[in-house]
């Protein structure tokens, strides 16, 4: 699976164990950044070129990190064709994917344990869309949204 990846500072540690397990497990990661620890980074200027990325590979997925993953997961939602969802347990990983059929997952690097976010971010992976038709209908009309615009 080809995979792009995009944090801020909070989540660069975690970004690059999360690289060495995802490559280890046959993955082909691209790394969107940051490269080095910068305290005064800006987690859109490294979550959103991931999620840009996935948007122009549909086979592909995302993962975007921060402290809390909220804001890298509304940075990634500012990207038409991405579905970012915030993920805090394997069960919400799933049914990112299985109701919403996310392609961008977002994690906070100071909610988890490491090897747990392994779990979670293994679960979206591996995880499929349920393709059931009330689930395709609701993606449908934000897609919809999304492309009339807004306001």
């Amino acid at each position: 699976m080809r995979i792009h990846i995009g944090s801020d500072h909070a989540g660069l540690e975690l970004k690059a164990e999360l690289i060495e397990h995802l490559v280890s497990n046959g993955h082909d990661v691209t790394d969107h950044g940051p490269y080095e620890y910068d305290a005064l980074d800006d987690y859109p200027d490294f979550c959103i070129p991931a999620a840009e990325a996935v948007a122009k590979d549909a086979s592909s997925l995302g993962i975007v990190l921060g402290g809390s993953g909220n804001g890298e997961q509304i940075a990634a939602n500012k990207v038409n064709g991405v579905r970012a969802a915030l993920a805090w347990s394997i069960e919400t990983a799933k049914l990112a994917k299985d109701h919403n059929n996310a392609n961008v997952i977002a994690v906070g690097g100071r909610m988890h344990e490491i090897s747990f976010v392994k779990e979670i971010i293994d679960a979206f992976i591996a995880h499929p869309f349920s393709n059931d038709e009330r689930h395709v209908r609701r993606i449908k009309k934000i897609s919809d949204f999304e492309n009339k615009g807004c306001c």
